[in-house]
């Protein structure tokens, strides 16, 4: 596999923004990825790459999407569209009057990043796209100055269906799941069943992209002329191994097992029975116990000579 030239990455950022400035004009970077963890590296690195850049027309703002908004608290993200209000207003949007005359034409984008670029970013685009939606609504005069999309409860409905359909589509695409945070975007709010939904999806996409994600990687790799069978023990056509008896109900149902288990004792517990906290500690124990060894396997599979995308 081809080494990174991290020496070339500053031009790269260069060459991408000056790009989408050429393109579309203003340029709103929102950068939601977490500024702690994990992903801190990856954060330093972007936010140290686009501080070196020199273009007027393009803002860096970076929003610790997580640490602001948590897992269930996303109606926070007001504070990060407080902050870039007034330049994603500056941008405008396509507007053309009744007769067919163009008044006014959109003069730049914002450009919304997490890891992904599914989960939290589309959470954070159907905020940017309600904003707009509104302001265009009420220059239309189908809305009044004051007016938005949430007083108006069928059309508020329909607009979070559409939004969410679309976010689950593309991520359906991308990773073999619906969108996490979903319920949010379909519902306005947080559910009940939302956090579990979005465990499920978790796990599976952890499953796909170990045990079958590989094989789809070589036939992009084979279609685009990047395929080496020098590298490769893939049959592409009747694929062997544990990627062909692997069960995604069985891994789940373990970890599942596993994760309410653990719920249900930690509630259960509420911070004062021993017992049941004892329980809650060996349920965890047992979950990442099983977890350890999918991931271990699947570690051994995608040691083969081949291609893996997570390892």
């Amino acid at each position: 596999m081809r080494a990174i030239d991290l020496e070339e990455t500053p031009k790269v950022v260069q060459r991408h923004f000056q790009d989408l400035s050429q393109r579309y004009g203003s340029v709103l970077a929102l950068d939601l990825i977490n500024q702690q963890g994990s992903e801190a590296v990856l954060s330093l690195a972007y936010g140290s790459a686009m501080q070196s850049l020199v273009n007027k027309n393009l803002r860096y703002v970076p929003f610790d999407f997580h640490r602001t908004c948590g897992h269930t608290h996303f109606e926070r993200l007001t504070s990060l569209y407080d902050q870039i209000a007034e330049d994603f207003s500056d941008q405008g949007y396509f507007f053309v009057n009744p007769s067919g005359v163009v008044v006014e034409e959109q003069k730049g984008v914002a450009r919304t990043n997490c890891i992904d670029c599914l989960d939290r970013t589309n959470v954070t685009q159907s905020l940017l796209g309600r904003k707009s939606l509104e302001v265009q609504l009420q220059r239309a005069g189908l809305f009044g100055p004051s007016d938005s999309v949430t007083q108006h409860a069928t059309f508020d409905e329909q607009f979070k269906q559409l939004w969410a359909d679309h976010g689950d589509n593309i991520s359906i695409q991308y990773s073999g799941t619906s969108a996490l945070k979903g319920d949010f975007v379909r519902h306005g709010k947080r559910t009940t069943f939302g956090p579990i939904q979005d465990g499920y999806n978790s796990l599976a996409r952890y499953y796909l992209n170990n045990f079958h994600d590989g094989l789809k990687q070589d036939a992009m790799d084979l279609v685009t002329g990047k395929y080496d069978l020098k590298l490769s023990n893939t049959n592409l056509i009747h694929p062997k191994g544990f990627e062909s008896y692997s069960s995604l109900p069985l891994a789940l149902i373990l970890a599942g097992a596993g994760v309410t288990f653990t719920s249900v004792s930690l509630r259960q517990a509420g911070g004062q029975d021993a017992i049941q906290i004892l329980c809650t500690i060996l349920g965890a124990s047992l979950t990442a116990a099983v977890l350890f060894i999918v991931r271990s396997t699947g570690r051994e599979f995608c040691n083969k000579p081949r291609l893996c995308k997570l390892y």
